[in-house]
This record gives C-alpha cells, structure tokens and sequence, in this order.
C-alpha cells in the first residue's frame, strides 16, 4: 500500500520525461498525503490532423478516488490505492480501469513496518532505482456532486511487493517505465486486459529501502529532512502514521487527528 509519497523532482524534469506541454512550476512536495491535490498525467484529447499538439496533458486531482457512481461522499472512505490484480473487476475501479488510466509523477514513497511488538513502527523511504522521478500506475474519476460541481480524483495501483521493498511490506505501487507510457495511457484502443503485463511489478523497479525519521508521519512536516536516513528503530518515542482525511467533510476533531498507518480498503474495492 503506498499512503505517502514524495515528488521532489521540478517541473523541467517532469515536462521532459512525460513529454507534455507544459506545467506550472511548484516546489518540492516531501510529504503528499491522502486528498492532497496531486499532479497526474493522461492522455490528451484526440487532436486534429496536423496538430502538434502533445498526445498527454498533466492535470491537478484530488488523491483518494470517488466512483462515479456515487452520490454522497460523506462517509465514503478514501481510495487511495487499487490493487491492480482485482481492480479491473471492482465497481470502484472497473469504468476507471476501462477508459481513466493515468500516470503519478513521484520521486519515492514512504511505508512503514513494526520488528517487534514493543518497538515503534518505523518509516522508511524508497525510491525508483531509475531517474529523479518515475511514474506510478494510477486511476482517474471526475465525480459530479449533487450542486453540479465536479471533482477530479485518482488513486495508485499497487501489486505484489517484489525485490528489496518486500522486506518491509507485502505492496508496492505499480511502476510504468517511460517505454510503456503510451500503452498504458491508451484507454481508446487497449483495453485492461492487454496492459495487465505493465502491471506484475519487478524486483528492480525499486531501491533498497531507507529507514527515516517518523517525522514524516505528521502532515505539517513538509522538509527535505523527511527523506535523510536514520538509525532503524531510534530509542525516542514515535507517534503512529498519521491517518488521512476523511473523504467527506472534516470536523474539527478530523483536522487535529494524526495520520494512521494505512490500512486495508473494504471489500467494494
């Protein structure tokens, strides 16, 4: 399950390896967490004969998908990851799976694992093996709410934790190389079952994970000091991951709890 990650890479970097028009400059993101504005890239509308218009455009979604098909979000829990083996079976996912599929610019994630019952959970940090920034599989859904205002959502396919990351958890997020961006994108012509090879993972795809401070388990925290290795296991105290939002509106008691490490996701999903 990824419930943090990082893009910390710039906006050069980004255009050039997604190869897309253009995007806003931001700064360095070291703690994205759930129903966070992210950055996701798609396929752009079909264009004219002759445009030069580039085939993907990057927009602005909320992370933690709404299907469709629902009609209240309150009390809807926050899909922030898919597990790629079942989603193009599940409600939540299936029309997204079919015609939404897009891509997460990230530098790395955060996943977090607990030694020993009396030892704190510890956070760790693990990165691409390739480039400053990589691109995750993920989904995309606008949900219309009942004024008429549409939200643009998305969340990450996960799979199989394979290679160094299965020490630390048993998922990890789906990771398209730059030479399948095009295949996963097309949603017009390649249905899920010819992109399901894109999806199997690969013991290379990540780095060995790093031990962090569980700093990063505050949504405040923000700093690059998120990603500087630790001693595993640091005698101080550590408060668990922070939970996410809720998908609905937050009460006051919502915005002051801290994040919770991730947990699994109903049986609709």
């Amino acid at each position: 399950m990824c419930g943090r990650f990082a893009l910390i890479a710039d906006a050069k970097t980004v255009v050039e390896l997604f190869s897309i028009l253009d995007v806003v400059p931001f700064p360095p993101r070291y703690n994205i967490a759930p129903t966070q504005p992210v950055l996701v890239v798609r396929a752009s509308q079909r264009a004219d004969a002759g445009s030069n218009r580039p085939e993907r455009e990057a927009v602005l979604a909320r992370w933690g998908l709404l299907p469709g098909w629902l009609k209240d979000m309150k009390g809807f829990p926050t899909l922030i990851n898919a597990r790629s083996e079942t989603a193009a079976e599940k409600p939540a996912f299936r029309a997204a799976m079919r015609h939404r599929r897009v891509l997460f610019p990230a530098s790395g994630f955060f996943e977090w694992k607990r030694d020993d019952k009396d030892k704190p959970l510890q956070a760790y940090w693990v990165r691409p093996k390739r480039g400053q920034v990589a691109a995750f599989a993920g989904l995309m859904e606008t949900w219309m709410g009942a004024d008429g205002s549409e939200i643009d959502t998305a969340c990450i396919l996960t799979t199989e934790a394979r290679g160094p990351i299965a020490s630390v958890h048993d998922r990890m997020p789906v990771l398209i190389q730059p030479e399948n961006f095009a295949r996963w994108l097309d949603c017009r012509t390649l249905e899920p079952r010819d992109v399901a090879d894109l999806m199997a993972g690969s013991p290379d795809d990540y780095a060995v994970p790093v031990p962090v401070s569980n700093a990063v388990n505050k949504v405040a925290n923000t700093g690059p000091d998120l990603i500087t290795p630790v001693a595993e296991h640091p005698d101080a105290p550590a408060a668990p991951p922070a939970k996410s939002p809720a998908s609905g509106p937050t009460s006051p008691k919502a915005k002051s709890a801290e994040p919770a490490p991730p947990t699994d996701q109903l049986k609709l999903i």
